[in-house]
């Protein structure tokens, strides 16, 4: 091959791949299969090989380059890199647009662009006749760190704009008039402008933050407290090649060079025209009522993302308006982060009291001076066991970090030890169980009440049996279930369905209307699935999913109609069989055979059928699912995550959170993340949320 055609093909290859990334970053479409892209750089790196002077600076083949840097040269910013100040409820929102009313035309009508609040770090991109010239930090505001080569490890940050006749061509299509066309397109029309500013976010996704603190546990390295941290530290490795191992990914969010924006939303179109990556969860509000739904909106929805969020950015759409505002030290007053409800907050542990659960462990519990974490006020937090009690080195009037993501019970993050006055008392179990009195057992990290008829237990073990994902009994509370307990009605759960018309009208807080309610629940509750039964006996380590597999496994062996039939066959199984059972261990194994060894379980089995208990078979209709195995990332937009996993397990399919060769199929929603990479590399087949939509309407 001459140099001439080397130089053709090059060129060529160059576009194609810079097609596929723009494609696939940008618009969410693949082009073409990782393994084609790969063969195609390959080509194109051979090529430069053989012909050095083909290289350039906008090369796919350069996106990892250079010999590891000694340290960081700096990199002054043109205009400020501002940080914003903090709005966490709506009076705040309201206070701001207040301040900002005194400083603009009485009467001025203002609207908002509202961007997701990643939590990544800031960078600024200059783009040099449409090449990335420099990448860097934001440091102090002012100056930070030119770290352009780890830049260009992230595929989602363009090496070149797009070329000139396909930017005008997305700027007509995306214009939402002749007007932003004309004033957009003409700086484009004789070349590209000599210099154009972007700034963004580069942040990590959930799962490659797992993954990498996965391999830095097993390499006995320190871990990464969290993304935000993950990206910083990654995008700041003096050796590019650990940066792209990282797998980093970036939103471009501002354009500090004029081409003739006069919006932050017209920014954000024009981004995207010259092939940047830009949230598409992004909005435009016309007013707070607005914003507030929109941040209420993806508070609720934050866990579906497959990277962090801690609140939205509101921005004055107007850049007219946005620059008259001005900044005060080093925030805007044009934008303002509206933040979640935090997820921890410090407070003082007043007492520790030790709860005696369902199978007896021992759990001790911080009570807390009340503190208002993730919109809750929290006054209780687990510390676990003794084992967390140490490693913690907690004590009592210590001030903590509580940390609260979600439902998840709140617990003791950290001890904020330089606040310790002397006065602090250490924690130390009872060497009694706190409700029976019975001597407590040590086993593993856990402490244990040996008692199997301590009053806490029993009535945890019918909290459980009633649950939802149990029998389901409404109306039969932790209160009600003590008064029951305590008046000797019952003693165990199959005593509740023993229960009689006056027995229970003179209980405290009782009368006959509440009476026969509760009374009609429970023997509406009298046909169970074998499923929702198995979880209501509360089997160590037999959750809801562990019961489905649990069950699907017992009902191939025979016919199970009432709860005596378990007895036959558990003695009937062996160990090995259990084993055999995908995902069960020897602690889910041996918890199973230690419960159907327990004379006690035997008679509440033998119990619970005199009661009148049935077990109907599990409605599974037609199973067109059955042995196919799916997977889910990113983010759907008609079904929660949940909803979707429901619906293939209704249909007699199994669902996973890891992607391996088992796995049939691959649910892709917006913003995958490295399981889609990984269900390439292994061929598992990949379908988006409407083909997912569309397999499950035939099916139906």
């Amino acid at each position: 091959m001459t140099f001439e055609e080397a130089k053709k093909r090059a060129e060529k290859l160059r576009e194609l791949i810079n097609e596929a990334r723009y494609s696939y970053h940008v618009l969410g479409k693949d082009i073409y299969q990782p393994e084609v892209l790969d063969s195609l750089k390959k080509e194109l790196y051979d090529l430069e090989q053989k012909f050095p002077q083909l290289i350039t600076p906008d090369s796919p083949t350069q996106r990892i380059g250079g010999e590891p840097l000694k340290e960081f040269p700096k990199s002054r910013h043109r205009l400020p890199m501002l940080s914003f100040d903090d709005a966490f409820s709506f009076e705040d929102l309201k206070n701001w647009q207040e301040r900002n009313g005194k400083l603009i035309p009485a009467g001025t009508k203002l609207d908002y662009f509202c961007e997701l609040k990643i939590d990544g770090l800031a960078i600024k991109l200059v783009y040099r006749n449409g090449i990335l010239e420099v990448g860097a930090t934001r440091g102090d505001g002012y100056l930070g760190e030119d770290v352009t080569q780890n830049v260009k490890t992230i595929e989602a940050i363009p090496l070149s704009l797009l070329p000139l006749e396909k930017i005008l061509k997305n700027l007509k299509e995306i214009s939402p008039n002749k007007n932003f066309f004309e004033r957009v397109s003409k700086h484009f029309i004789k070349g590209y402008p000599e210099e154009i500013e972007v700034r963004g976010e580069v942040f990590m996704h959930t799962e490659d933050f797992n993954r990498l603190n996965e391999e830095r546990q097993k390499m006995g390295e320190t871990l990464f407290a969290n993304p935000r941290n993950a990206a910083s530290g990654s995008l700041r490795q003096l050796d590019p090649k650990i940066t792209a191992q990282r797998k980093l990914d970036s939103f471009a969010y501002g354009l500090i060079t004029d081409l003739g924006q006069k919006t932050h939303e017209e920014e954000h179109l024009i981004l995207k025209c010259l092939g940047f990556k830009t949230n598409p969860n992004n909005k435009l509000c016309r007013n707070l009522d607005e914003i507030f739904e929109f941040r209420n909106l993806w508070e609720k929805k934050r866990n579906e993302l497959s990277y962090e969020i801690d609140g939205i950015v509101v921005i004055v759409n107007d850049n007219d308006i946005f620059r008259q505002l001005g900044v005060v030290g080093k925030a805007p007053r044009g934008a303002i982060a509206f933040k979640f409800s935090p997820k921890q907050a410090t407070t003082t542990l007043e007492e520790v009291i030790f709860q005696t659960g369902r199978t007896g462990i021992i759990t001790p519990v911080a009570i807390l001076k009340p503190v208002l974490i993730g919109g809750v006020i929290v006054s209780k937090a687990s510390l676990h066991n003794e084992d967390e009690i140490d490693r913690l080195d907690v004590r009592i009037g210590d001030t903590v970090i509580i940390a609260r993501a979600g439902d998840v019970i709140p617990q003791v993050q950290e001890v904020i030890k330089e606040l310790r006055t002397g006065r602090e008392k250490k924690i130390t179990f009872p060497e009694k169980c706190p409700n029976c009195q019975t001597p407590i057992i040590k086993e593993g990290a856990h402490y244990r009440c040996p008692n199997k008829k301590c009053f806490a237990l029993q009535k945890e073990k019918i909290i459980h049996f009633v649950s939802k994902g149990a029998f389901d009994i409404v109306g039969l509370g932790e209160k009600i279930i003590e008064k029951l307990i305590d008046s000797g009605l019952i003693s165990d759960p199959s005593d509740l369905f023993s229960l009689k018309i006056g027995e229970l009208r003179n209980l405290p807080g009782f009368d006959v209307i509440l009476e026969r309610k509760i009374i009609e629940n429970i023997q509406s509750k009298k046909t169970i699935s074998l499923s929702k039964f198995l979880y209501s006996l509360g089997i160590l380590h037999i959750g809801e999913q562990n019961a489905k597999i649990l069950a699907n496994f017992l009902q191939k062996k025979r016919k199970i109609e009432k709860p005596f039939d378990l007895i036959s066959i558990f003695n009937q199984i062996k160990a090995e069989e259990l084993i055999s059972i995908h995902s069960f261990g020897q602690k889910v194994v041996g918890s199973i055979i230690e419960w159907f060894k327990d004379e006690e379980n035997m008679k509440l089995l033998e119990k619970l059928t005199l009661a009148g208990i049935r077990i109907m078979e599990e409605k599974k209709g037609s199973q067109p699912l059955s042995g196919q195995v799916f997977a889910f990332t990113g983010e759907l937009e008609k079904y929660s995550r949940n909803e979707a996993k429901e619906i293939v397990e209704k249909l007699g399919g199994q669902t996973t959170e890891t992607i391996s060769k088992r796995v049939n199929f691959l649910v892709v929603g917006k913003n995958p993340g490295s399981k889609l990479e990984k269900a390439k590399k292994l061929s598992i087949i990949t379908i988006t949320e409407s083909e997912f939509e569309e397999m499950i309407k035939t099916i139906f």
